[in-house]
């Protein structure tokens, strides 16, 4: 009499164990995985994102949530605001150098670029104006430079948020906020998996962009270069540390192209495009598409 007992224990195990193949297969109360894309830094080779979001939107994998860290906070504010890859592509391939970075002459106390270019162009090309009505939720990531903490902007003016990201220090002025003195997000790491495991997110795809040239022997960089690249390896070195927060980690093969090189914009974009279709095949898995 037993037996028929035992085989159905065994058999609801069974069960249960398949249903539970990967983290993000798990439904809470019957709905599906929270997904949460998370974009690092790592100046121009940000456009490798716009590849990214191509490719998963192609895909049909669900966003619903952007976590951005400097460049990151930006293309990923890009897409939150229409939620649609084809605009986004359209818009990566208008930015120019000068709508990032509006140098000072002759005032190197405070940094190099006031950082009012980037909340203009914010002005001119993002429909919402606060992170709350984005289209899909975001969140952004800068550091308070006084206290070393992680700052996270879930609501307020999107082109604040996103001029603290980016606040690279000694390239760009520090922006006061709350009594705070905000910059680059990256300090702490380029992704940030645990701001997007705290707002929910059962499945993180992180994006790198920040892996260091593999060869920079072609003569001394200039200042904003050298400033931009050092914090881009310390920034890539922490995630080696948070690897095991992110479920995929997409890396777009970016390593040779300058961080500051706008030129290359096609090239990075096929990158993302590139490593994104490899990951695409674990992510179905881990979402049971």
């Amino acid at each position: 009499m037993r037996l028929p007992y035992m085989i159905s224990g065994i058999l609801i195990m069974v069960c249960l164990a398949g249903c539970a193949g990967g983290r993000g297969a798990v439904q809470k109360g019957g709905q599906p995985p929270k997904v949460a894309l998370v974009l690092g830094g790592g100046g121009a080779r940000g456009f490798a994102h716009v590849g990214v979001i191509r490719e998963l939107e192609s895909a049909k994998i669900p966003i619903d949530l952007i976590v951005g860290v400097s460049v990151g906070s930006l293309l990923g504010a890009l897409y939150a605001d229409t939620a649609d890859s084809f605009k986004l592509e359209w818009k990566a391939f208008q930015i120019q150098k000068k709508d990032i970075f509006d140098y000072k002459l002759f005032n190197l106390k405070d940094g190099l670029a006031k950082g009012d270019a980037i909340k203009i162009y914010i002005d001119n090309n993002i429909d919402a104006k606060y992170i709350e009505n984005m289209k899909i939720p975001l969140a952004i990531v800068a550091v308070d430079i006084n206290s070393g903490l992680p700052v996270i902007f879930k609501t307020g003016l999107v082109r604040d948020a996103v001029r603290a990201s980016t606040a690279v220090p000694g390239i760009f002025m520090p922006m006061p906020y709350e009594g705070k003195f905000l910059v680059d997000g990256g300090v702490v790491g380029n992704l940030a998996p645990q701001v997007a495991k705290d707002l929910g997110a059962d499945v993180i795809i992180g994006v790198n962009i920040a892996k260091p040239r593999s060869n920079l022997s072609r003569g001394m960089p200039n200042v904003l270069t050298a400033i931009m690249e050092a914090i881009s390896i310390m920034g890539d070195e922490i995630v080696r540390l948070r690897k095991k927060d992110i479920d995929v980690l997409i890396e777009p093969r970016v390593g040779n192209i300058g961080i500051t090189d706008f030129s290359k914009k096609r090239e990075l974009i096929e990158a993302g495009r590139q490593a994104a279709k490899k990951a695409i095949p674990k992510i179905k898995q881990l979402l049971g598409l």
